[in-house]
């Protein structure tokens, strides 16, 4: 089956639409001017009405009260609309999670935080998350399909939040951060694609539970002798 957000992959040395996010996110840029913002609003709302896949540029056109021209001259493709679309949920995804977890005492109840808001900020989404519902078969290929390279900048994204901690003094030296943010990644993509039958996702304090128990540990790994 045809992914249905081609526009999340790139070819090779091409930025992906989650690594431009996750610059913009980080330089606090990518402001969008009053029409793209226009445009991408009345995109975002056609695609969780319809889909991706039976929207078309007239479509957004006409819900945004606009000629269909005006839509092609921001936006050349019905693919880099969908780009724009993603890239600038993702974006949010980004700048929630850091919201969600500034006011945490510790780091550990920052882990915990972030890994039960993620998974909530893509499940509740109505465009990402909707699709997932509706067209795991179609979407999920789009997100795991591209080398890795989706997971890799959500894994450097927690990465750089962990190696911040390890900076202040909050995770010790000697934990790798960035083999802890490729586990807790990895660990929440399944959790978002695969259906447990095991662990509720929508009992949040069942998933902080979970969090606690087995991600937590990894910001203070036990200590094993050489022999």
């Amino acid at each position: 089956m045809e992914p249905v957000l081609p526009a999340l992959g790139r070819p090779p040395g091409v930025p992906s639409v989650l690594e431009i996010a996750f610059t913009e996110a980080a330089e606090d840029s990518g402001q969008d001017d009053e029409m793209s913002a226009r445009l991408l609003d009345a995109a975002y709302e056609q695609f969780c009405r319809m889909g991706i896949k039976r929207s078309t540029m007239a479509d957004v056109a006409r819900l945004a009260g606009v000629s269909r021209i005006t839509v092609y001259r921001r936006f050349a493709t019905k693919d880099q609309l969908v780009e724009h679309v993603v890239r600038r949920e993702f974006q949010r995804y980004f700048d929630r999670f850091i919201v969600d977890i500034q006011d945490a005492a510790t780091v550990a109840d920052r882990v915990v935080l972030g890994f039960v808001s993620s998974l909530r900020a893509i499940r509740h989404n109505r465009l990402i998350g909707g699709l997932l519902n509706v067209e795991p078969d179609a979407v999920v290929p789009s997100m795991t399909g591209d080398g890795g390279r989706t997971l890799g900048v959500v894994q450097r994204f927690v990465a750089s939040r962990l190696r911040r901690e390890q900076c202040a003094g909050h995770i010790g030296a000697h934990v790798e951060v960035g083999l802890v943010a490729e586990m807790m990644v990895r660990v929440s993509a399944s959790f978002l694609v695969i259906p447990s039958h095991v662990v509720d996702l929508d009992d949040e304090e069942r998933m902080r539970a979970v969090a606690r128990q087995f991600l937590v540990p990894m910001l203070d790994p036990p200590h094993v002798p050489h022999l």
